[in-house]
């Protein structure tokens, strides 16, 4: 039970800080120290300096490059223990700073061939967002002129859809829009061929509405969004529009946006100072279209509805990379192609792939995930006729917006292994305490207890409490710091009483004001007489006791005593006097219990 306790309090100790503070979560990983020394300074005393690291920890600092010279830069291996002595030292005071040289790598990038040529991935900052998501356990609706299985699509995760043109359950694209616009959505990545999508381990959902013209009808439409918000879609993409204010679909769209769906669609490409419908609908996201210099596309609407903008691609002779290259269909054969359009049917699903990627850490409300969306992008200053809404869709920043303030399971497990918390030579190598030393001292507080059986409650929280408080503390607590966070909270929440003074002195060394019997002896004054807490001074005293017997043995030393005889009498004596109270005040309890 007592180790099931611990561990609980362990998990919680760390969920705390992690709550507490958003940013330790993402600590960078780093096994050097940059010295970075002042330019006003003297040779002598930096070159004094030098010397008296590499003799205080055995490690020579050295230049960084040929280029630090002038910068008095030096690099040296060490671990955060090494990092704070430093900080703490007089060395301190003669440089600009001491801190840790991060590793810093270089973002996720598929191998898909042709990826390169995916100028509007770059346009929307994808490859730092992949790192936190790829848009898993999130349905996306592609309600367009259907899907067909192209090569660059094998991988991607499908579910049911249905052919509303043609009333049967298979979806198949036979014009080619909808598969384009399904494959930046949700393109097979990373698989060695083709292309990339951007949310691509989303699960998309084929819903065909438009005829191999291109053209559907506002009730197949409309039919096609109950069916997505029926049948658990997360988004929906609507790459089509028009001029006409439908009822049938104005109810559809709210009543998708009820059931907790995210809507986004083209603004329309007629370049006129208005958005089409169904973009126009407040429920949706309407996206304007950008080109690969971030300017309106020449056919964007633009003006009254428009939301955001994103890539939509321009086409022209003296530019054949400027369109949206995605894997779809030759709609007269039938066969795959790789094949670049224009227009904002390839923009709006940039934006629904990346509100399917702010799905996906835990924002579930459309009209938040919209206010991430617009709140993230990059603004256009001096834009008069609304060309961009809200700004240009910036992927990393919204699913950084997202996860403020949230700590995922996956950030935890990272920030564990990133502060060695998940490698075993961290607990036996002294990363936060020589831990052999600790459980010394908790089974040394157990042995005492179990000599003074007569008269204790075995088993009872408050004893064990004090035991432990007393013995060894929560010293797991120590590690829980960043270097630059507040170290004190942690040192002293994971110090047993008598480390107490020095983790407040933030000493190695115990304080005699604290590694004595005066906590103790205080503590059985108070309590002696409560009928719970009398058992947690008792506890403590015992723990105390082999806290300060361990000690002497193991490492004695002190403040303003030294580490030899001296130090070692004096814990010994003070631990001896410890047992003593414990047990004159066992018997005291005991006897009143009795009573």
């Amino acid at each position: 039970m007592k180790r099931f306790l611990l561990g609980l309090l362990f998990v919680a100790g760390v969920f705390l800080a992690l709550g507490s503070f958003p940013g330790l979560a993402r600590q960078g990983i780093w096994d050097s120290i940059v010295l970075d020394f002042r330019e006003d300074i003297p040779v002598s005393e930096r070159d004094a300096a030098l010397t008296a690291i590499a003799q205080q920890t055995g490690i020579t600092p050295r230049l960084n490059s040929e280029f630090s010279v002038a910068d008095n830069v030096y690099v040296m291996e060490g671990d955060r223990e090494t990092l704070q002595a430093l900080q703490r030292s007089p060395v301190d005071d003669l440089t600009e700073s001491i801190s840790p040289n991060y590793e810093y790598q270089a973002y996720f990038s598929p191998n898909d061939p042709d990826y390169a040529k995916q100028w509007n991935f770059r346009s929307i900052n994808i490859e730092p967002a992949w790192d936190e998501t790829k848009g898993g356990g999130v349905t996306v609706a592609v309600i367009d002129t259907g899907i067909s299985p192209v090569p660059d699509l094998e991988k991607t995760n499908m579910v049911k859809g249905y052919d509303f043109v043609n009333d049967q359950e298979l979806a198949i694209d036979d014009n080619g829009h909808g598969t384009h616009v399904a494959g930046t959505i949700a393109q097979s990545t990373n698989n060695g061929f083709g292309v990339a999508g951007i949310a691509y381990e989303a699960t998309l959902m084929p819903l065909k509405v438009l005829g191999n013209s291109g053209g559907g009808t506002v009730v197949d439409i409309a039919e096609a969004i109950r069916f997505a918000a029926d049948h658990d879609a997360d988004v929906i993409n609507l790459s089509l529009g028009g001029g006409g204010d439908a009822d049938v679909l104005r109810e559809a769209i709210a009543y998708a946006h009820n059931k907790g769906v995210i809507i986004v669609a083209a603004a329309g490409n007629a370049n006129t100072n208005a958005a089409s419908y169904p973009a126009r609908y407040p429920q949706v996201v309407a996206v304007s279209a950008i080109d690969s210099s971030g300017s309106k596309a020449p056919y964007s609407n633009y003006g009254a509805g428009v939301d955001i903008s994103a890539p939509g691609g321009a086409l022209a002779e003296n530019d054949p990379n400027g369109g949206i290259l995605q894997n779809t269909i030759n709609p007269e054969t039938g066969q795959s192609i790789f094949l670049p359009l224009q227009g904002t049917s390839m923009a709006s699903p940039h934006v629904a792939a990346v509100a399917a990627l702010v799905k996906s850490v835990g924002i579930d409300e459309p009209d938040e995930v919209t206010e991430i969306l617009k709140k993230s992008a990059r603004v256009i200053n001096n834009d008069e006729l609304n060309y961009y809404g809200a700004g240009h869709l910036d992927a990393d920043a919204a699913v950084k917006l997202a996860l403020k303030g949230q700590i995922t399971p996956r950030d935890f497990f990272r920030w564990m292994k990133e502060n060695g918390y998940l490698n075993l030579k961290f607990w036996f190598d002294g990363g936060v305490v020589v831990l052999p030393t600790k459980i010394a001292m908790v089974l040394g507080s157990y042995l005492l207890a179990w000599l003074l059986r007569n008269y204790l409650p075995w088993f009872s929280f408050s004893l064990s409490g004090g035991l432990v408080l007393g013995s060894s503390g929560l010293f797991f607590l120590r590690g829980l710091y960043a270097f630059d966070l507040p170290q004190a909270p942690f040192r002293v929440l994971g110090s047993s009483i008598p480390e107490l003074g020095s983790a407040i002195q933030a000493s190695p060394l115990l304080n005699p004001l604290t590694a004595s019997l005066l906590i103790p002896l205080a503590l059985i004054a108070l309590f002696l007489g409560h009928p719970s807490l009398k058992w947690f001074a008792v506890g403590s005293c015992l723990g105390v006791a082999a806290c300060l017997g361990v000690s002497a043995i193991a490492d004695p030393s002190m403040m303003w005593l030294g580490g030899g005889a001296i130090a070692r009498v004096f814990l010994l004596a003070n631990a001896a006097v410890c047992f003593l109270l414990a047990t004159l005040a066992a018997k005291a309890a005991y006897q009143q219990q009795e009573a």
